[in-house]
This record gives C-alpha cells, structure tokens and sequence, in this order.
C-alpha cells in the first residue's frame, strides 16, 4: 500500500529520484515508526509523514516525522552526533526486534523562546533553549538528561543568577536573515564551516524590539535549561521569572553569542 509521505525537493535531490519514487511506492517506507521530533508513534499508512534526513560529514541517516511536528527536510549535523544517533538507533532495534528508528540528534528536539532579559538595568536580546524531551549523549541508551553537562563541555557557563552578562563563546553564533531568526550555529567538527547546532524549521519572526537590540549590541544571550524547567512563557516579565527560578535551582547555564546576519 502506498504511504502518505512527504519527500521535499531538498530530501529528493539528496537522496536521488529513484530512491525518493521507492519510498513514495511504499517500498523502502516503514508502516510504523517513532517521529523524529516528538518521539511518540506514528503509522505512515494512516498519517502524513514526513522524510527528515540528517547529514554529517561522512554520514547520512533517513528519520520520519509526523507531518504535524515537521516539515520534510535536510538537517545538517555533526557527524559525531550522527554517529552517536546511528549506534542508538542499533541498541534501540536490537533491544525491540525491530528497525523503527528511535534515536534523534539533539536539533530534533528543542524548543526556542526569544525575548528581551533584562541584566545589570540593561535589556539584552536572548534566546531560551529547552528540550521537549531529555537529551541523552550521543552513543548512550541511558535514561537521563545530559543537556546540561553536554552544553557546559562546549563552553556554556552555569549561572545561578541573573546579575551579569555571561561571556562570550567564540566559534558559536546566532543566525538572523531578513529580521527573522535561523539557526543557533556551532563550530564546524574540523575548524571549518559553522553548522546548525539548531536549526528552524521555519524562519521564526522575532519582535522589532529584539532585533533592534540584537543589531545594536551585535550579540545574543542564549540560555539553555532542561526539560520541564522554563516552559512556553507568553510574557517577558514571566520569562524572566521563570529564568530566574531555574538558575536559583542550578538547572540554567548561559553564553553569550555573536550575531550572524542582520
């Protein structure tokens, strides 16, 4: 039986027409699957689907998505958490007796929040970061949330409150093209080019305060907290509360991050 899945011209020119037809025909597609994004199950027989294909350097993976968590599309990603996704995904079938996909790359799920912090009686652009689920590190089929930890090894600092500017992470940036906002980028794994550490599925608008205070200073503070800790704040002021309380719980670490683009 044919499934409803979305293969994007990205996806199709990467993977070929032959292989994108295959998948289309119900050839090389799984029924079932767990989705990249959310990581709940999803039948690709019942349900749009979407094709989500990560690329290292030296390695690809195919994933899927419910249509309604993400678009299909190419995620570039280093090949160290490629890798990592690709022995998880391993021990994940050899444990179930199955092929289903399970493991994600970090970029898959997290969730961002932008919004102006005021540090020191001075308002600063900044971009909250936090998972929808635990991130395990790459390679491990354990159970718990590293995020923290795996941050802090790339040069975040922990903060346990908000009375100064973190430093500045050099290698790291925030991407923002045509007043709209990106990608987080991060060193490229041999000193090259920068990659998505996180990505946009779309472009997300930000407010004209925000990027006029982005251009002016030329930098973003990004904070990170794990899942559970901040949550989708419809207000700055209960932003700032909510920042305010994860870092008084050591669950908060900043940087601060060039602005790329304008």
């Amino acid at each position: 039986m044919p499934r409803m899945l979305d293969v994007s011209d990205e996806v199709r020119a990467e993977i070929g027409d032959e292989e994108a037809d295959r998948l289309l025909a119900g050839e090389n597609a799984p029924g079932s699957y767990d989705c990249t994004s959310c990581r709940t199950p999803g039948d690709s027989e019942q349900e749009r689907t979407s094709t989500v294909l990560f690329i290292g350097d030296e390695t690809a993976v195919l994933a899927f998505a419910h249509a309604s968590c993400l678009p299909s599309q190419v995620v570039q990603v280093t090949e160290e958490q490629l890798r990592g996704a690709v022995r998880s995904i391993s021990a994940d079938a050899a444990a179930s007796g199955g092929g289903t996909e399970k493991a994600v790359p970090e970029q898959a799920v997290l969730g961002v929040t932008s919004g102006l912090v005021l540090i020191a009686g001075e308002l600063h652009p900044a971009l909250v970061v936090e998972p929808t689920a635990p991130i395990v590190r790459p390679g491990s089929t354990g159970s718990g949330d590293d995020f923290l930890p795996l941050l802090i090894e790339q040069g975040y600092m922990p903060v346990t409150e908000l009375g100064s500017v973190p430093p500045v992470l050099h290698g790291w940036s925030v991407l923002l093209a045509v007043g709209q906002l990106h990608a987080v980028l991060q060193p490229g794994p041999t000193g090259g080019q920068p990659v998505a550490w996180w990505q946009a599925h779309q472009p997300l608008q930000v407010t004209e305060g925000w990027r006029a205070a982005a251009n002016k200073r030329q930098q973003v503070l990004m904070f990170a907290a794990p899942v559970g800790s901040i949550g989708r704040q419809p207000r700055e002021d209960l932003l700032r509360e909510a920042l305010d309380k994860a870092a008084a719980a050591g669950k908060l670490v900043a940087a601060t991050l060039p602005l790329a683009g304008t």
